[in-house]
C-alpha cells in the first residue's frame, strides 16, 4: 500500500509498505476512511519532534473501519466504525490509572502514531491496545463529524477541562487556529461569563465573529485593552494558549490576572522563557500539553448530540495521492485553508 511517509527532516513522501499485520493480542487494524493533517505533522517534517522516527508513517488524525482483531481485544470487532485516538496507552500504569494517558509507560503508549509508529496518512493502519485507542462512532454521527475526535477535539476539551474553567470567569484563548477553534467549542460547554479569542489573521477573526457571536474577537494589538474592558478583576480568569508564538506565550502570562491559569497547549519549535521577576507577585498556576486523550466517548456523546460541530472547519478535501499538494496548501495557509481531509482514493 502506499504510505506517506517522513523520509528525512524536511521531506515527506509516499512509500511501498505492506499491508498493517496484528502484533500483538491488543492490536486492531482499521481501513482509514478519512484522514486529515495536522500541524504536528507540520512539526514533524521541519524536525521539532525530536522522537519522529524516520521511515514511520505520518498521520495521526483519522476515523475508519475495523477490518482484524487480535485475540485480546475484547471492545471492538470487525465492521466497527472508529474514531482512532491520538495516544495510545494501556489503561493499567501509575500515569494511565491517573487519566494522564500522554504519559503512558508502554513502549508504545503516549503519542506514537504517526511519531514513532506507523499512523494513518495510508489505505490501513495498525493501532496498539485497541481497547483504550479507538472509540465506537455512534450511528447518528458521519466520518466527517467524527474526524477531529481523537485530536485536536480531545485537546480543546482536555485544555477547557484542566483549566478549571466556571460560569464566572472570562476565558481568553489566544489563536484560532484548527486546534483553537474547537478548543473554542469546548470551552463554551463551560458557559464562562466572557470569552475572548484572539487571532492575527483577518479571516479567522470574520470566521469567529460570524460563527459565534457571543464570543469576542480581537487581534493581538487590541487584546490587552479588550481584555482589561471586558474582565473584572485586572485580567483574564483563564488563558488558553493556542498559538505557539513567542509573543502569544507572553501575552499568555501577562494579560491573566494574579492567581489566574494559564494552560498551554500549544507545541512551540524552540524554547520560551519565564521571566520569573516580571511574573513574581501574580502567583500564576500553569498547566502545559500535551493532551491527555482520554475523553472520546464523551467527545462523541456531544457530537451525536449536536453539541459540538467541527464540520465547518473542513474546507477542502483531498484523495490520498493528492496529499502532497494538501500539505502545501496547509503549510502555506493559502485559499482560506482551516483543515483538509484526506479520503481513499476510490471515493
Amino acid at each position: 500500500m502506499k504510505a506517506y511517509t517522513y523520509i528525512d527532516r524536511g521531506r515527506f513522501g509516499f512509500v511501498d509498505k505492506p499491508r498493517p499485520v496484528v502484533l500483538s493480542p491488543g492490536d486492531a487494524i482499521v481501513r482509514v476512511t478519512l484522514s486529515s493533517i495536522c500541524s504536528s505533522d507540520l512539526h514533524i517534517k521541519h524536525g521539532s519532534v525530536p522522537r519522529a522516527v524516520q521511515g514511520v508513517t505520518v498521520g495521526h488524525e483519522m476515523v475508519g473501519v475495523v477490518e482484524e482483531t487480535g485475540s485480546g481485544v475484547r471492545g471492538f470487532r470487525p465492521g466497527d466504525r472508529v474514531a482512532v485516538n491520538v495516544e495510545t496507552f494501556c489503561g493499567e500504569c501509575f500515569y494511565c490509572r491517573h487519566g494522564w494517558v500522554n504519559n503512558c509507560t508502554d513502549p508504545d503508549g503516549g503519542w506514537a502514531l504517526g511519531c514513532r509508529i506507523d499512523g494513518g496518512q495510508a489505505e490501513y493502519v495498525r493501532v496498539p491496545m485497541a481497547d483504550n485507542g479507538l472509540t465506537l462512532i455512534p450511528d447518528n454521527v458521519t466520518d466527517m463529524q467524527a474526524l477531529f475526535t481523537g485530536d485536536i477535539l480531545a485537546t480543546g476539551f482536555w485544555a477547557a477541562r484542566i483549566s478549571e474553567i466556571s460560569s464566572e470567569d472570562t476565558v481568553l484563548i489566544i489563536g484560532a487556529g484548527p486546534t483553537g477553534l474547537c478548543t473554542l467549542q469546548c470551552v463554551m460547554l463551560h458557559n464562562p461569563r466572557h470569552i475572548i479569542v484572539c487571532v492575527t489573521d483577518a479571516r479567522r477573526r470574520a470566521f469567529v465573529g460570524s460563527r459565534y457571536p457571543g464570543v469576542y474577537v480581537t487581534g493581538p494589538e487590541e487584546c490587552r485593552d479588550a481584555v482589561m474592558r471586558i474582565s473584572e478583576h485586572g485580567g483574564a480568569d483563564r488563558v488558553i494558549e493556542v498559538a505557539g508564538s513567542d509573543s502569544s506565550f507572553r501575552m499568555a502570562w501577562e494579560l491573566a490576572r494574579p492567581n489566574a491559569i494559564v494552560t498551554v497547549v500549544a507545541l512551540y519549535d524552540r524554547d520560551q522563557t519565564l521571566p520569573l521577576p516580571q511574573m513574581y507577585g501574580k502567583n500564576l498556576t500553569f498547566k502545559t500539553g500535551g493532551v491527555d486523550g482520554c475523553d472520546c466517548e464523551e467527545i462523541l456523546r456531544l457530537i451525536s448530540e449536536g453539541r459540538i460541530d467541527t464540520t465547518p472547519l473542513v474546507t477542502h478535501t483531498f484523495p490520498l495521492s493528492r496529499i502532497e499538494e494538501a500539505y502545501s496548501l496547509f503549510e502555506s495557509r493559502g485559499e482560506g485553508v482551516i483543515k483538509i481531509a484526506v479520503c481513499p482514493d476510490s471515493e
